[in-house]
C-alpha cells in the first residue's frame, strides 16, 4: 500500500541489543470464569511479530497489559498467568530452542524490579495485570515513574488501549524515552491515517451497529472523505424515522432523529452518497425463532414487527459499490448478528468486502471482525483493527494519547 511514512518511532528505528524494553502489549484476552484458561488467544497472537521482532534484536523484553476490570486491587480471576503460559507456547513454535517467559507476581516493586534487571538478551518477562493498581488508570505519576525505571526503551504495542491516557499508555512517556511504536500498533496508524488523509477512490464507508449515538462523529468526520456512506444496522430505522417512515416496534433513538435529518442533509451538500437498506428482514419478535418477511423500506413496518438485518436487495446494492471500491472500511454489523437468522447481511458485507482484491480494506469492531473470521476471509482483508473504542475515536478525527504520546521522527 502506497502512504505516507509514520511520522512517529517505530521499533525498526532504534537499537534493541542488550536492552531492556519495556513492552506494553493488550493482552486483555477472553478466559474462563474461574480466570484458568484462554478461550481466545488473537490479541496475543496481534503481537507476536513485535515480541519476536525484539527478541531476534536480542533486547530484553518486558511485556505489560492490563485484564479485564480488577477495580484496582489483585483478583485471581483476572491474573495474567495463563498468559504467559500460552505465549511461552506460541514463542516456541516461532523459536527453534525454547524461549524463556518468565511471570512477575506484580507490575512494580522490588519484585518487579529484580526480574526485570535479571534478564537476560532474548528473555520475556511479563508483568502481573497493570490494572492491580488503581494508580494504572489514574495515570498516577510515581506509579508511571517506578515502571519506566524497570526499562531502558519504550514500546506501545496496544493500539486497542491507545484512547485512553494511563500510566502504562502515556504517563510512562514522560520518564522514558524514546517511545515508540511497535509493529501492531506502527501498522493500526499506518492503515487508518492513509484512510483518512489520503484515500485511494472511490472511498466506500460501511458503517452499522444498533445506535447513532455511539457512531455519529465518526459518520460526520467521513462524509467529508467519501463518496459513498452506507449505513446499517439498528441505526438505520433512526434514519427512516427521519425520513417519515414508520418502523414498527424497531430501535429507534427518538432524540437522535433530528440529528439523523442533519446527517442526510450533510450528505446532500457535499454530494456523498448515502445508502440506507431499501428493504429489510423483519420479524415477530426479537429471538432466532422469529416469524420473518423481507419488507421494502417504502412502505411503513407493521406495528408489532421489527427490522432484525437487511435484506438481499439492500445486500445487493453494497455489494454493488463495494466492488468497484478502491478504499473500504466496515465499522458494525448489519442486523442482530448473535442470532444466526439474522446474521445473513453482515456475512454478505464481509464475503463481498474480501471478494475486492484490488481495494485496501479495513475492518473494526467486534462483530465485524467476528464476521470476517466466521466467514474464513479474514486473511483477505487488508487490516483488521485490533482496537474498538480507539479505531473509532481515531476514524472520529480525534487525537489518541497513546499515539501522541510517542516520540515524533526527527
Amino acid at each position: 500500500m502506497k502512504g505516507k511514512v509514520m511520522a512517529k518511532l517505530s521499533i525498526r528505528d532504534i537499537d534493541l541489543t542488550n536492552k531492556r524494553v519495556f513492552i506494553r502489549v493488550d493482552f486483555n484476552v477472553p478466559l474462563t470464569e474461574d480466570g484458568s484458561t484462554i478461550t481466545d488467544d488473537t490479541r496475543i497472537v496481534a503481537t507476536l511479530p513485535t515480541i519476536e521482532y525484539a527478541l531476534r534484536h536480542k533486547a530484553k523484553v518486558i511485556l505489560a497489559s492490563h485484564l479485564g476490570r480488577p477495580k484496582g486491587k489483585p483478583n485471581p480471576k483476572y491474573s495474567l498467568r495463563p498468559v504467559a503460559i500460552r505465549l511461552r507456547e506460541l514463542l516456541d513454535k516461532k523459536f527453534s530452542e525454547s524461549v524463556n517467559v518468565a511471570f512477575a507476581p506484580d507490575c512494580v516493586g522490588d519484585v518487579a524490579t529484580e526480574l526485570a534487571h535479571q534478564l537476560e538478551s532474548g528473555q520475556v518477562l511479563l508483568l502481573e495485570n497493570l490494572r492491580y493498581h488503581a494508580e494504572e488508570e489514574a495515570n498516577d505519576p510515581e506509579f508511571s515513574k517506578a515502571l519506566a525505571s524497570l526499562a531502558e526503551v519504550y514500546v506501545n504495542d496496544a493500539f486497542g488501549s491507545a484512547h485512553r491516557a494511563h500510566a502504562s499508555t502515556e504517563g510512562i512517556t514522560h520518564f522514558l524515552k524514546p517511545a515508540v511504536a511497535g509493529l501492531l500498533m506502527e501498522k493500526e496508524i499506518t492503515y487508518l491515517s492513509k484512510a483518512l488523509e489520503n484515500p485511494e477512490k472511490p472511498f466506500v464507508a460501511i458503517i452499522g451497529g444498533a445506535k447513532i449515538s455511539g457512531k455519529i462523529e465518526v459518520i460526520e468526520n467521513l462524509l467529508d472523505k467519501v463518496d459513498t456512506l452506507a449505513i446499517v444496522g439498528g441505526m438505520a430505522y433512526t434514519f427512516y424515522r427521519a425520513l417519515g417512515a414508520a418502523t414498527g416496534k424497531s430501535l429507534v433513538e427518538e432524540d437522535k432523529i433530528e440529528l439523523a435529518k442533519e446527517t442526510l442533509d450533510k450528505a446532500k451538500v457535499k454530494s456523498v452518497n448515502l445508502l440506507l437498506p431499501v428493504d429489510n428482514i423483519i420479524a415477530d419478535k426479537f429471538a432466532d425463532d422469529a416469524k420473518t418477511q423481507v419488507w421494502e423500506s417504502s412502505v411503513d413496518f407493521p406495528a408489532d414487527w421489527q427490522g432484525l438485518d437487511i435484506g438481499p436487495k439492500s445486500i445487493a446494492a453494497i455489494e454493488d459499490v463495494v466492488e468497484t471500491a478502491k478504499t473500504i472500511v466496515w465499522n458494525g454489523p448489519a442486523g442482530v448478528f448473535e442470532f444466526p437468522h439474522f446474521a445473513v447481511g453482515t456475512n454478505a458485507i464481509a464475503r463481498a468486502i474480501a471478494a475486492n482484491r484490488t481495494a485496501t480494506s479495513i475492518v473494526g469492531g467486534g462483530d465485524s471482525v467476528s464476521a470476517v473470521n466466521k466467514a474464513g476471509v479474514a486473511d483477505q482483508i487488508t487490516h483488521i483493527s485490533t482496537g474498538g473504542g480507539a479505531s473509532l475515536e481515531f476514524l472520529e478525527g480525534k487525537k489518541l494519547p497513546g499515539v501522541e504520546a510517542l516520540t515524533e521522527k526527527q
